[in-house]
């Protein structure tokens, strides 16, 4: 599945079946999620999710690790893509 094609409010659990929280906003590298018991939002990175079924995020770790995995800042780079379509049409292969 494609990052694009997640949606917002899309459940997110780990992968014990604990419910982490939902999918606040999806980027090109990662998905905002509200939690379930922890505070405000996380960043969890695309290489974190393992498996999504019938609009649920399944991740690669339980729900008791994800507070300990430091993703309650925002990623430093831009999660934009690294060019422009306009910049791609303009390469030479």
């Amino acid at each position: 599945m494609r990052m694009a094609d997640l949606k917002p409010g899309w459940a997110v659990v780990g992968n014990d079946g604990r419910r982490v929280g939902a999918v606040r906003e999806v980027g090109q590298n990662y998905i905002v999620t509200s939690t379930t018991g922890l505070t405000g939002h996380i960043y969890v990175p695309a290489s974190a999710i393992a498996n999504v079924e019938h609009e649920v995020v399944h991740l690669s770790l339980p729900q008791r690790d994800v507070a300990q995995m430091g993703w309650g800042q925002p990623p430093r780079d831009d999660d934009a893509p690294a060019t422009s379509p306009e910049t791609d049409l303009h390469r030479h292969v």
